[in-house]
């Protein structure tokens, strides 16, 4: 049996979240009406302290049972938000820690990459652990946001590396979540976590910018923490054309296909890419599928995965649409202000180490005040992620109690 510990890192790596709001006019704040974003919230079960506590001690995790001192409450949150400027539900998996002695922190907490409807965090299944129950067990109010293209929303093709709709499907659960735990008389403290790994990493940043960007939203970010996102969508390009092989084709295919249905592009998979290999992503990313079974079926040269016309274009001055949308939706120039960590493994094939320390130079040399890089030294995509949660979970402890 897998420890609770190490359960927490496969969620968040594999599937891998009511207050004032005001906006800022004029340097005057302005009091805005709060819409009722909450659609439903169901209770799904209940998961005894003890019996994850026990758990964590019998698997040697003796730090992490300390944590574990709440019973949790599960649901199904349902709420609003938006997706290219319509109203749409979305949803995600709250965890709720019972009899609560204090406001308690929100801790949003983002999965990465998902091509199989079933892992979305709200498809819990009872009698199994997700991982995130441990967060809610630790005293923290946990939201876990399927995002968009998931669960309730699952007829919406994931707006896959969007940064506006990947911070408005997290920040909407947090006010969501926040119109809860106030309508039900659970206090949350001012304080607002935010984590995540992949493009939970990127989720995270996006999230972070949507909040830090737009005062109106009323919220303020405690601390975040972000792992081996692929912020810098551009620095992605440049290796995409520089020939090399890629291990991971289905993520290429994946960002292809939602830029396509979110932008209108409306473009035949034939213009991005050869056969049989177009109509074979069409069949592969249905929602039914795993990573590995699509990155099997899929070429990993980029010569032979690609049209020619269309990788020509973007090693010359075509595709204006497809480059214009990478530097829009990548994160390096994003500068954010409070606490933020970002980790990634050295030897990280999928989203390489370059990555974050481009974006870290840049948000560094931008001016961001409290930023620190964590690199994890010969860490891979899957090995880094649980060294980033050793680092991770004392600092926010440490924030949390001041």
């Amino acid at each position: 049996m897998k420890t609770i510990f190490i359960t927490v890192l496969l969620a968040m790596s594999s599937w891998f979240s009511s207050c004032k709001e005001t906006e800022v006019l004029d340097d005057q704040q302005v009091q805005q009406p709060q819409k009722e974003l909450v659609i439903s919230a169901e209770k799904l079960t209940t998961i005894q302290a003890a019996g994850l506590r026990e758990l964590a001690i019998s698997n040697g995790q003796r730090d992490l049972a300390a944590m574990v001192k709440y019973d949790v409450d599960v649901y199904r949150l349902v709420y609003l938000t938006q997706y290219n400027g319509q109203e749409v539900r979305a949803s995600g998996l709250m965890v709720v820690p019972l009899n609560l002695t204090a406001p308690a922190p929100i801790l949003s907490a983002h999965h990465g990459t998902t091509f199989d409807q079933k892992y979305a965090p709200s498809n819990f299944q009872i009698n199994s652990f997700t991982g995130f129950e441990a967060f809610g067990a630790a005293g923290y109010l946990t939201l876990v946001p399927d995002y968009l293209g998931y669960g309730e929303s699952k007829q919406i093709l994931h707006p896959y590396y969007d940064v506006k709709h990947s911070g408005l499907a997290v920040v909407d659960m947090i006010k969501a979540g926040k119109e809860y735990f106030q309508k039900n008389s659970i206090k949350a403290s001012d304080q607002l976590f935010l984590a995540g790994y992949s493009e939970g990493g990127y989720v995270t940043l996006a999230a972070q910018k949507e909040i830090e960007e737009n005062p109106g939203h009323g919220l303020t970010v405690a601390a975040s923490g972000a792992g081996a996102g692929g912020y810098d969508l551009e620095g992605m390009l440049a290796r995409v054309v520089s020939g090399q092989s890629y291990d991971y084709p289905a993520n290429l295919a994946f960002i292809l296909q939602a830029y396509n249905k979110t932008y209108n592009w409306n473009r035949l998979l034939t213009d991005f890419f050869q056969e049989p290999y177009a109509t074979r992503i069409q069949e592969l990313i249905d929602g039914t599928r795993t990573s590995s079974s699509i990155n099997s079926a899929l070429a990993k040269d980029p010569a032979k995965l690609f049209n020619p016309a269309f990788l020509a274009g973007l090693k010359g001055d075509g595709e204006v649409a497809l480059k214009q949308a990478l530097k829009t939706n990548s994160l390096k120039n994003f500068v954010p202000k409070s606490p933020t960590r970002l980790y990634h493994g050295t030897a990280d094939t999928m989203v390489p180490f370059v990555n974050s320390q481009v974006t870290f130079d840049a948000m560094k040399a931008a001016g961001a005040p409290n930023l620190t890089f964590i690199p994890v030294k010969g860490g891979t995509h899957f090995s880094s992620l649980e060294p980033m949660i050793k680092n991770l979970i004392p600092w926010v402890e440490g924030i949390r109690s001041l």
